[in-house]
């Protein structure tokens, strides 16, 4: 019989690219998701269900009847500046909207949760690259409201004995390998998008925001993951969870770093013509540097980021 595992945020970039690999390993995902900022269009892997989180009678009823063996949550309002200036509607979302969700989920006994988290948790970086030890200080409201559930999950595990594996990606970037699924936000604020909208004629320019950051070039570097190898890592991290592993938390990334400046570069070459660029201010709530070191995944869930060579992840974006 196909195990059902229901995913929250399963109409939106990262997560319709979870659906397909649940199913692609023989699972049968069931989407939950508001349509805010997802499109019912992604959905193609199972199920889809038009639910606010905080609808808490309404998914009790999706879960007794898909008799659900596992959650994947990730749906969550996910703009670090966005939440510098909104934080309320972040912390009433990401928070408030996950605790009535969590009722649900324990009242249908459901045992086993893999938690969309972020490296927003960590803020600034000290020793690179960032291992799940290092603090967790982050210095956005996106940033906190994904480090309180983290520690909710840690409570719930004694108190309930809920199984967790909490996936704190780093930059996820590109599209599906088979060219089925993309990013697509409205606005676009991710800076492989925004370039590659840039340099196609659909915005005049992108935005650098902030030049004088203390790296190489002055701007900011992120460790880029493929979306199609964070997909990969959810699967691995429900699995391990069903086979009686023990819960935590998981960096999700390459150990290798790439500038806004270096990444733009590297679409201009991919794509062979130049981005229109305007440097801007720094952003609030951002680390000027963030690279992963994913040892623990690796030797915990066997998994590897695959597909995250730069060109790799700018080719499938750009298709």
């Amino acid at each position: 019989m196909t195990q059902t595992v229901l995913v929250t945020g399963g109409a939106g970039y990262v997560g319709s690219h979870v659906c397909k690999a649940l199913a692609r390993s023989g699972y049968c995902p069931v989407v939950v998701d508001n349509l805010t900022r997802g499109h019912a269009s992604a959905a193609k892997w199972g199920p889809l269900a038009v639910h606010d989180l905080e609808d808490v009678k309404a998914l009790r009823a999706l879960l007794e009847r898909y008799q659900v063996c596992a959650i994947v949550h990730m749906a969550a309002l996910a703009y670090v500046g966005e939440s510098t200036r909104i934080p309320e509607t972040y912390f009433r979302n990401n928070v408030i909207g996950t605790l009535l969700f969590l009722e649900a989920v324990l009242d249908a006994q459901v045992e086993h949760f893999v938690f969309s988290s972020t490296c927003a948790v960590y803020g600034k970086a000290g020793d690179l690259p960032i291992t799940e030890a290092h603090a967790l200080e982050p210095l956005s409201p996106y940033g906190e409201s994904k480090l309180f559930i983290e520690k909710v999950l840690q409570s719930y595990q004694a108190t309930h004995r809920l199984n967790w594996a909490s996936l704190r990606y780093f930059n996820a970037a590109g599209a599906d390998l088979d060219g089925e699924l993309g990013e697509d936000h409205d606005p676009e604020t991710h800076l492989i998008p925004s370039a590659m909208q840039a340099l196609s004629g659909r915005r005049a320019f992108i935005e650098i925001h902030g030049t004088d950051y203390p790296t190489p070039d002055g701007t900011a570097v992120r460790d880029y993951v493929h979306v199609a190898d964070l997909a990969d890592a959810h699967v691995r991290a429900l699995e391990h969870l069903m086979r009686g592993g023990r819960s935590g938390a998981f960096n999700l990334g390459t150990g290798h770093g790439h500038s806004v400046r270096q990444v733009i570069d590297a679409v201009a070459r991919v794509c062979r013509r130049p981005v229109p660029v305007v440097a801007g201010p720094r952003r609030p709530g951002d680390s000027p540097v963030l690279v992963a070191d994913a040892t623990k995944a690796a030797t915990v869930l066997g998994w590897r980021a695959r597909c995250s060579e730069l060109d790799t992840i700018l080719e499938s974006a750009w298709r």
